[in-house]
């Protein structure tokens, strides 16, 4: 159970669920008015920590530099909305719903808590640690005395202003924290596939014509010119040659491609809310007009 003077080591720490998944950051403990003991702790959620959920302190306990609850992360990220700064109270329906929620049985946990035998702080007649006696008075009351209207629960500062008798109040403000996480955007393959096109080459091709040559008989030919019959017929067959073209293809490798990645930045503008305490003085006239 996590007591008042381990609340400094919870604040700003991180919360992990009972798997062990860490949650978020807690950023506000709210206390019980009538006990003083911490009751809610708030977790800030999301990918920015916009979200800001309340998480019951039951059970919990400190390891190392984190605070280790009772309750799963997607119970506590499906938690009712309900306003952090609203007076620095829960009101009693709120505290319903997260009762609800989180299955914390109402009527039994404050049988326990005005329930003597069992050190119920809600007993009448005591006067807790940490308390004035004009507060413990005020514990004696019945259950619908002390959780009725906003009076619930208190935000840690304000009650321990309260309980402490300091005269000074903490003013507090959020700081936005902006860091990127790496996520997947897209993906891209290499394809290969096959087109078909023309090509035009020109080369050089042959062919043989037919030419008629004349030449007088010489004494060197001139046996063979009278080798044959005098006057005759006779026919002489030549055969004709040409060249085609013959087309042929052959692969053949040409270049590697392959994909690579390379990393570009640029500059991207975050636009967030943040809260932050005011603190005003109110004054009461004693009277003659006059403020204190």
């Amino acid at each position: 159970m996590i007591t008042r003077e381990q609340i400094p080591t919870v604040l700003d720490h991180p919360v992990y669920d009972a798997d062990g998944s860490k949650v978020g950051d807690a950023k506000h403990v709210f206390f019980d008015d009538a006990s003083g003991e911490p009751e809610w702790v708030t977790v800030k959620t999301g990918l920015f920590g916009t979200n800001e959920s309340f998480v019951p302190m039951r059970g919990a306990h400190m390891v190392e530099d984190h605070l280790e609850v009772t309750v799963s992360k997607d119970r506590i990220k499906d938690a009712p909305n309900v306003d952090v700064d609203s007076g620095g109270h829960l009101s009693q329906d709120e505290e319903h719903r997260l009762y609800e929620h989180y299955g914390i049985d109402w009527d039994e946990a404050w049988q326990q808590a005005n329930d003597p035998d069992q050190a119920g702080w809600a007993s009448p007649g005591e006067e807790l640690p940490g308390n004035t006696a004009a507060e413990a008075a005020a514990v004696g009351g019945t259950t619908a005395d002390m959780r009725t209207g906003d009076d619930a629960m208190t935000r840690s500062g304000d009650a321990a202003m309260s309980r402490s008798g300091d005269d000074a109040m903490t003013r507090s403000e959020e700081e936005m924290h902006v860091g990127v996480e790496r996520q997947e955007v897209g993906r891209a393959r290499l394809r290969k596939y096959v087109v078909t096109e023309e090509q035009q080459h020109t080369i050089p091709v042959r062919h043989e014509e037919v030419r008629v040559v004349r030449e007088p008989v010489t004494d060197a030919d001139l046996d063979d010119a009278l080798s044959g019959p005098e006057i005759t017929e006779a026919e002489h067959e030549v055969t004709l040659h040409a060249e085609r073209p013959v087309v042929e293809t052959r692969t053949e490798p040409v270049e590697r491609v392959r994909l690579s990645t390379e990393e570009v930045t640029e500059e991207e503008t975050v636009t967030g809310t943040v809260r932050k305490e005011r603190i005003e003085a109110d004054y009461e006239d004693d009277g003659d007009g006059r403020r204190p």
